[in-house]
C-alpha cells in the first residue's frame, strides 16, 4: 500500500472536486481532495478554486500509475505535482490506512518526512475547528524545519500536507512544548471533537515529481526507491 497527494490545474472546475470514488478505480482504496486553501491565521480559509489537492490511498503504485495514464481525472493530476508516500506513523484512522501502521510518536527516518491531517468534520463544528486550526496554522507556516505547506478541501473533507526536513521537526511542531498551539488545538478536540473521522499521518517520502504553479517543486524530484 502506498499513499500518495497531488496538486494540479483544475481551472473552473477545480471548486467542484471532491475526490475520486474508490468503487471505480481499481486498486483505489480511497481518495479524498478539494481546492487548494493557504495556511494561515485567518479563520474563514480562503480557497484558490483553480487549483486542488488529492490525497489517495492505494493497494500498489502500479494501480497509481494506471489512473494517471488511463483515468481522466487521473490524467489532469499526473499534468501536476505528486508525492509518493509510506506512512511511518498514525493517529487515528482512515479507509486505506493499514490499521497496522505504528502509533508511537517518535519515528525515526532519513531525510525529509511528509504529514497529513485529514478529516471528516461534523458540520455543526465546522466553525470551531477552522477558528481553533487557524491558531495551529500561523505556527506551522513559521515553524524551523518546514519545507512546504497547504490546506485543501471541501467540507466535510478538510486535509493539510506538511513537507518537513527531518522526522524531528515535524515532532517538535505537533508535540513541542516550545510551540505548543498544535497540542492546544488536540487538547481542544479531544474535549469536544471536531470530527466524524479523522488520521494524522507522518509518512516516509518515496518520490516527488512534477511541477506546482510556480514552476518550482517545494523538494527536488527524487525517487528512493529508483
Amino acid at each position: 500500500m502506498i499513499t500518495s497527494v497531488h496538486i494540479a490545474e483544475f481551472g473552473l472546475s477545480g471548486g467542484l472536486f471532491r475526490g475520486i470514488k474508490a468503487a471505480n478505480v481499481r486498486g483505489l482504496l480511497s481518495a479524498d481532495g478539494g481546492p487548494l486553501a493557504a495556511l494561515g491565521p485567518a479563520v474563514l480559509p480562503r480557497a484558490d478554486l483553480k487549483r486542488v489537492g488529492m490525497v489517495g490511498f492505494w493497494e500498489s503504485e502500479q494501480a497509481l500509475d494506471e489512473f494517471l495514464m488511463t483515468n481522466p481525472t487521473g490524467k489532469k493530476l499526473a499534468d501536476g505535482w505528486q508525492t509518493r508516500l509510506a506512512p511511518l506513523r498514525a493517529y487515528g484512522s482512515w479507509p486505506g490506512l493499514p490499521a497496522e501502521t505504528p502509533k508511537a510518536r517518535t519515528v525515526t527516518t532519513d531525510g525529509p518526512v511528509a504529514v497529513t491531517t485529514l478529516a471528516k468534520l461534523k458540520l455543526t463544528n465546522a466553525y470551531r475547528f477552522f477558528k481553533t486550526s487557524a491558531k495551529a496554522e500561523a505556527r506551522v507556516v513559521k515553524s524551523p524545519g518546514l519545507i512546504w505547506a497547504s490546506g485543501f478541501g471541501g467540507l466535510p473533507f478538510a486535509a493539510t500536507l506538511s513537507l518537513w526536513e527531518s522526522a524531528q521537526a515535524a515532532h517538535d511542531y505537533a508535540y513541542g512544548a516550545v510551540q505548543p498551539e498544535h497540542s492546544d488545538a488536540v487538547a481542544v478536540d479531544r474535549a469536544k471533537t471536531f470530527h466524524r473521522e479523522k488520521a494524522f499521518v507522518r509518512y516516509r517520502i518515496l518520490s516527488v515529481s512534477g511541477e506546482m504553479t510556480s514552476g518550482r517543486n517545494p523538494i527536488p524530484a527524487f525517487d528512493i526507491e529508483g
